[in-house]
């Protein structure tokens, strides 16, 4: 077996979360295009059919769509048995879902609070417990989480202090779990993306006020694109990455290191 082989997925099944759109679209596509077929779950149902439409027809993989809020503990666990149902037993979990509400923590609301944390920290857990639960059955399986460099530096001039600290957890989640499962052969890692320019940060970087605190502090002097993700999820996702475990991948420009 050549190098390239460990990162083939052909045979895999995947779920990725928050994948009808931006950065969960991009990683879908990648996993696809690796040769996994992919449950597409999103909140937005409309949407997570046409991109498992659209992936369908162009990547000639199995792609479905599945609705679920990762916050509810029932929609989680349906979504396990209709992936199973629909694909068979799930290989790997992308936790992608994610929310950001910003506001100065002298005033944010407790509402605004537990939205984030539910969705960003809570709704990593729930999805890595339930899809968890089953790989450790199988004794394998590949969950990555997508974090944040906000889960290693406070952005600014943003106030998002919920965001912040969710994605610090999923980082100290994604390092719990790799120990905890270790020894059932699942390797937990995480992704931590830094400025990326999808279509809904795309305006923001069209502003010269964040052009100059989100660019000119980043080493590359750009925001990152959707598909460079891609290579980073096939990895972990695949047998190339099978002696890595609790790690983060940051992703970020090399904005963290300055």
């Amino acid at each position: 077996m050549g190098v390239l082989d460990l990162f083939k997925l052909d045979g895999k099944n995947a779920i990725v979360t928050g994948s009808a759109q931006g950065l969960g679209k991009a990683m879908a596509k990648a996993l696809g295009e690796a040769g996994a077929n992919v449950a597409i779950v999103d909140i937005n149902i409309d949407l997570a059919r046409q991109t498992a439409e659209e992936f369908s027809e162009k990547l000639g993989r199995k792609f479905v769509a599945i609705q679920a809020d990762v916050t509810k503990e029932d929609d989680v666990k349906l979504m396990v048995e209709k992936v199973i149902s629909s694909l068979g037993n799930i290989d790997i979990l992308v936790n992608n879902a994610g929310i950001v509400r910003h506001a100065p923590a002298e005033d944010m609301s407790k509402k605004d609070w537990d939205d984030v944390i539910a969705v960003n920290l809570t709704g990593v857990f729930l999805c890595s417990q339930a899809v968890g639960r089953h790989m450790i059955e199988r004794k394998q399986g590949k969950i990555i989480n997508i974090a944040s460099m906000s889960g290693l530096i406070v952005n600014y001039p943003q106030p998002q202090v919920a965001y912040n600290a969710s994605k610090a957890g999923v980082i100290m989640l994604t390092k719990s779990l790799a120990v905890e499962w270790s020894k059932y052969n699942i390797n937990v890692n995480a992704i931590a993306p830094g400025y990326m320019k999808t279509s809904m940060t795309a305006p923001f970087f069209e502003k010269e006020e964040y052009r100059r605190l989100w660019i000119e502090p980043t080493p590359m002097k750009r925001p990152g694109e959707a598909e460079e993700l891609g290579g980073a999820v096939v990895y972990l996702a695949s047998d190339a990455s099978s002696f890595m475990t609790g790690q983060v991948l940051v992703i970020d420009g090399g904005y963290t290191l300055l």
